[in-house]
């Protein structure tokens, strides 16, 4: 079954059969391909059309081979998938050094647009922070665009609290971004 062939009634159909695992470097490639639907369904009118139409799965594939080909007990990625298809993702580190006072951070989630809301994002934060957790973190942090939305509707109804909205810079492009934390993820 391909990816794109969930519809959004399909969804609720989908959800008690969601299994996730942590990736490994043969899901490089899709979960760029992941990112970058993910990116451009959820970005538009956020970041400019023509950064978001020039994104290569290539050049993304190149950068989640490296990560995933890393060895650290710091960092872990992990999918989700429904019958072997990976539909999204979610990355988690322990930081070195604190930020705002977090010693974690979840650094990405992205689902596939047509499985968005069907609750394998809970499931996705929920495993990279118990995973962190276990790693020895005690809170987590996360940022996102301050014009998403329906992102941060996401962290506030987990619970997320909002720390900060700052300027930043991301490819060259100046955005505004916002800092939400739970306290702790024991």
């Amino acid at each position: 079954m391909s990816v794109k062939s969930f519809k959004k009634q399909d969804v609720t159909n989908i959800v008690g059969d969601v299994l996730i695992r942590r990736a490994t470097i043969a899901d490089a490639s899709v979960i760029a391909a992941v990112r970058i639907d993910s990116w451009r369904a959820t970005y538009r009118g956020i970041i400019p059309d023509d950064y978001l139409d020039g994104m290569k799965i290539e050049d993304s594939t190149a950068i989640w081979s490296r990560i995933l080909s890393a060895t650290s007990s710091a960092a872990n990625v992990f999918v989700a998938e429904v019958d072997g298809e990976v539909l999204g993702f979610a990355a988690g580190m322990t930081l070195k050094e604190s930020k705002l006072g977090f010693d974690s951070e979840l650094t990405a989630i992205y689902l596939e647009p047509s499985v968005q809301r069907a609750g394998i994002g809970r499931k996705l934060v929920a495993h990279v922070a118990a995973t962190l957790a276990s790693a020895g973190a005690h809170n987590m942090l996360v940022w996102v665009l301050s014009q998403n939305t329906q992102a941060r509707q996401f962290y506030e109804t987990l619970g997320g609290e909002l720390l900060v909205e700052q300027p930043f810079s991301w490819d060259g492009l100046d955005l505004q971004e916002a800092g939400y934390g739970w306290r702790t993820i024991r």
